[in-house]
């Protein structure tokens, strides 16, 4: 007993257990119940009936609207995720200056990451896009009157949604903003010297230094693009409409599971999903040898 009192591991475990428990539990255990239920015709009510590779077969040969669902969510997801980090790339520079009040536009900046996510911020979505919203006002009081639904018209309602992932750049921002304090003013000011301008400088110093930091944007931003599911879900009312074209896959996962009860199915949609992230970030993650520099390796 004395041994165990005075036995460090076992003090670090046992204040690491809350943590250890939770995981198990809350993550490592319905990691694998869902790949179980994959393999199954479960409806939450009965019990799980063991159907084999029946709910994949159906997913890619029987299914229209699980198609429909990936190929809008890749649509989002690949022009979202460029057009997010380069707006937040362009205002990180901008706010990179060492001037009076500059925290106060940082912290603005930064406010519609904290509240973008949220219900009340996407029913407020749904108003701007309207017909009546905001941005058929502003229309208005330049001389282009329109009725238009941005949020109905099945032609615009998915850039609706991008628009919506664009402004919450924030997070983004502040991480490129962290890269760029550590950017040496020096290499500048020898920029400057040898007669680079600020394109030059932007292009030659600025993008290679950062690669690193946008290399983590990107894939922590394209991995939260394909888990986008509450704009979709208030904005459609649930239903991924006009026409399915806000169907986002994570909308379509959950409505087989919570709506048609088919728990089998959309854990088999959750796994495919998982194996298709995990392939993009793969491939990112191999092509980042050409484009990211490493300034203490001296390498790419």
């Amino acid at each position: 007993m004395n041994k165990l009192r005075y036995n460090d591991n076992l003090v670090g475990y046992i204040f690491a257990s809350p943590f250890i428990l939770g995981f198990l539990i809350f993550t490592l255990y319905p990691i694998f119940s869902s790949l179980f239920y994959s393999f199954t015709d479960y409806n939450l009510f009965d019990a799980p009936n063991f159907i084999g590779f029946d709910n994949y077969e159906k997913m890619f040969t029987a299914d229209d609207k699980y198609w429909k669902s990936v190929s809008v969510t890749f649509t989002y997801v690949f022009a979202s995720v460029p057009l997010r980090l380069a707006f937040a790339l362009m205002v990180a520079v901008l706010l990179n200056k060492a001037v009076s009040g500059i925290g106060v536009y940082r912290s603005s900046f930064y406010l519609p990451s904290l509240i973008g996510g949220s219900v009340a911020v996407s029913i407020m979505w749904t108003q701007v896009f309207g017909d009546k919203g905001l941005v058929n006002s502003a229309l208005g009081a330049i001389g282009i009157h329109t009725d238009t639904s941005w949020i109905g018209n099945p032609s615009t309602a998915l850039w609706t949604l991008i628009a919506l992932s664009v402004w919450q750049f924030g997070s983004s921002m502040l991480i490129f903003l962290a890269g760029l304090k550590n950017i040496p003013a020096s290499y500048y000011e020898a920029a400057s010297v040898d007669g680079a301008n600020k394109i030059r400088q932007f292009f030659k110093i600025t993008l290679p230094l950062l690669s690193p930091i946008i290399l983590f944007n990107l894939i922590m931003q394209t991995i939260s693009a394909f888990m986008t599911f509450t704009p979709a879900y208030i904005i459609s009312r649930g239903e991924g409409g006009p026409l399915d074209n806000t169907l986002l896959y994570s909308l379509y996962l959950y409505r087989r599971a919570f709506q048609f009860y088919e728990m089998g199915y959309a854990s088999a949609m959750a796994w495919v999903m998982l194996i298709l992230v995990g392939i993009i970030a793969l491939v990112i993650f191999q092509t980042s040898k050409y484009w990211v520099y490493y300034e203490n390796k001296g390498e790419k």
